[in-house]
């Protein structure tokens, strides 16, 4: 957990919504300057904090509409806090709680060197980031459409499909198979559904690798060097983590990736494990995503697999290799090196 520990004249919370937002300004001694509530209006926000403009430090909860307010706060030159809302959650936590008491808490947690740090993105690369997101939401929502058509051929108890119906070519033909017209009515639903996720996401797809990838190529071939990774996972990976020396060690850009699981312990007793959901949860998809993969035409990779299903299991194995690959990806990052299979597999 890292800490904004940086002293400044004023420290400002700010408890940030839609379309308001609770501000409380404290100075060195801890009094109160200012604790209103505005409209999330950028006019009203810095003529609210200009008496303090000279030395004031800006802290705001890691939620969806952060955005304004860190784009605003570079381009007036305002120190900018981005706080990691789960561990925020767990230092701030008390019996009652509003906007008012949240801006004050924010702010008296700033000015004591206690605001646990969030990655505040770059506004320059975010909007791609978001999009690579957003395709991977629409690629759920093809899954659970081909998933539904291979249950509702169980629930009647046919025979197989027998072909990979995510192939458009294969789908002729599947809603003939149920009698029942409004089963045969569903069934055609979800293929125009999923003929229509197909043309959106090929055409996503190629505005992506067409626009994205212009960032940092390099990194981008290296990445595909890794057997399993193609060209989407690459790029989702490259925006996720932005820049990989934010990450002092291995162990840093692991957990964050979600790739380990971190021990509770007290009095020399172990409590299990906690924290699964602090992380980024796209970067452990894509690694998770990436390991199934690693194994596809790989004969060494399927070798590699068992002999880690002999050591940790079946069901731990395909972790581990998803964690080996997070740890690959990083030192392929830091040290700009191609990925080395023999180096891989002895490691």
């Amino acid at each position: 957990m890292r800490f904004y520990t940086k002293q400044h004249k004023y420290s400002c919370g700010i408890d940030l919504h839609a379309r308001t937002m609770y501000m409380c300004i404290l100075d060195n001694q801890a009094d109160i300057l200012v604790h209103r509530n505005l409209r999330t209006d950028p006019v009203r926000f810095l003529k609210t904090i200009q008496p303090y403009r000279d030395d004031i430090v800006v802290a705001v909860e890691c939620i969806f509409t952060w955005y304004w307010l860190a784009d605003l706060c570079e381009q007036e030159n305002i120190p900018f806090v981005l706080a990691h809302a789960l561990y925020m959650k767990a230092i701030h936590g008390g019996k009652a709680k509003n906007d008012r008491i949240d801006a004050h808490k924010i702010a008296s947690l700033l000015r004591a060197g206690m605001i646990p740090m969030a990655y505040v993105y770059p506004r320059r690369m975010r909007s791609t980031r978001d999009l690579l997101r957003r395709r991977r939401h629409f690629m759920r929502k093809r899954a659970e459409l081909l998933t539904h058509i291979q249950n509702t051929n169980s629930q009647y108890n046919l025979p197989e499909i027998g072909t990979k119906i995510a192939y458009k070519a294969n789908r002729e033909g599947i809603a003939a198979r149920f009698s029942d017209p409004s089963v045969q009515k569903t069934i055609e639903l979800d293929l125009a559904l999923l003929n229509y996720y197909d043309t959106l996401l090929t055409e996503l797809e190629l505005y992506i690798v067409r626009t994205a990838k212009a960032h940092d190529v390099q990194a981008f071939y290296l990445l595909r060097s890794v057997p399993g990774i193609g060209k989407i996972l690459a790029l989702l990976i490259l925006y996720e983590v932005h820049d990989i020396l934010r990450f002092p060690r291995v162990q840093d850009f692991v957990s964050y990736c979600r790739l380990v699981k971190c021990a509770k312990e007290s009095a020399g007793k172990p409590l299990g494990h906690s924290g699964k959901k602090i992380g980024n949860a796209h970067l452990k998809w894509a690694f998770s995503e990436a390991a199934v993969l690693f194994l596809r035409k790989n004969p060494q990779g399927q070798k590699h697999l068992a002999k880690l299903e002999r050591k940790h299991g079946k069901p731990k194995a395909l972790s581990v290799l998803a964690h080996k690959l997070g740890r690959t990806v990083y030192y392929i990052l830091k040290r700009r090196t191609p990925f080395d299979m023999k180096r891989f597999l002895n490691t």
